[in-house]
């Protein structure tokens, strides 16, 4: 039945989510939990650490620990939601929740990309630059660096946000994914959406490929400097630190360019489910992982922390 859909504070949305496999809900569940826990767990210690030891307060653990904390906040958008509709019968989410949760979801996301595009470039300084690191890369200039990636990241969410009020929705209320996002709120439009879906996908390209071509040009001078390089020590250190970056940059960029960088198509739907559970669950998850398995300064903080107490 199609009924005009309001948008007021007594309207709510079927968030559909994985429905279509009833029988693995509880599965889901389970392992969502699980890599939610290792999200929270994981991140937390990497916060705590950075700011309990001193050896850390560096400009690369001050970026790490934004990260750290920017998952915590993605991941606690749109996660517990999943479980409660996983759990429980009722999967429904008022209109409020909803853009709530579109806003957040989508300034987190924005932040995340160009959070990583800072880090690359503090990366590029440390190993290009290595005797101005500390005039080049002050405290002053790393807050501001965050505080601006912050800054873009809620601004550009508030436009697509504010491009979702206006367009008017009508039907059925079910919205064909497990959170609420722009492609699948635009599918309850009440008009053709073919023009606004390829203005999105034009803006996120932009986002996208620009916050690409930085990284890859930052990672380029240091591939150059590193072929210079005599010291063995060295090239491990810059190994061990650039190749957890470019792994985390590569978990987080290519599941957002196979979402949002296509045409939506009818197939793609619970493909796209599917990309968008790992690039909210798994790669939170696996982030803290990255960073501190290889990493003999975590180790270095842990002994340290652990012998003082």
């Amino acid at each position: 039945m199609m009924e005009k859909f309001n948008g007021t504070s007594e309207d709510y949305f079927i968030l559909l989510g994985f429905s279509n496999w009833p029988q693995l809900e509880v599965v889901f569940f389970v392992l969502i939990l699980i890599f939610y826990l290792m999200t929270l767990t994981g991140n937390m210690f990497i916060i705590i650490l950075s700011y309990l030891d001193s050896n850390l307060h560096t400009p690369m653990y001050f970026f790490l620990s934004n990260l750290s904390f920017l998952d915590l906040c993605y991941t606690t958008s749109s996660i517990p939601q999943l479980l409660v509709n996983l759990w429980g019968p009722e999967k429904t989410i008022s209109y409020a929740g909803c853009m709530v949760q579109l806003y957040f979801v989508l300034a987190l996301g924005t932040t995340e990309c160009i959070l990583l595009v800072v880090m690359s470039y503090d990366h590029y300084v440390a190993v290009c630059k290595p005797l101005h690191y500390i005039v080049l890369m002050h405290p002053q200039l790393c807050h501001l660096l965050a505080v601006a990636s912050w800054v873009c990241g809620f601004t550009n969410s508030a436009v697509h946000s504010l491009f979702i009020l206006w367009v008017p929705l009508c039907g059925h209320l079910q919205v064909d994914h497990f959170f609420c996002e722009v492609p699948a709120l635009l599918q309850l439009s009440c008009f053709d959406t073919h023009s606004n879906e390829m203005t999105i996908m034009v803006t996120t390209s932009i986002v996208v490929i620009i916050s690409l071509v930085l990284i890859l040009t930052s990672y380029g001078a240091i591939a150059r400097a590193v072929l210079r390089m005599q010291s063995t020590t060295g090239l491990q250190k810059v190994f061990r630190t650039c190749g957890a970056h470019l792994m985390v940059v590569s978990l987080f960029f290519i599941p957002v360019m196979c979402m949002y960088l296509q045409p939506p198509t009818e197939n793609s739907k619970d493909g796209g489910k599917f990309i968008a559970l790992f690039y909210t669950v798994v790669t939170p998850s696996l982030n803290p992982l990255i960073y501190t398995l290889q990493n003999k300064d975590v180790r270095g903080a842990v002994k340290r922390l652990m012998g003082r107490e």
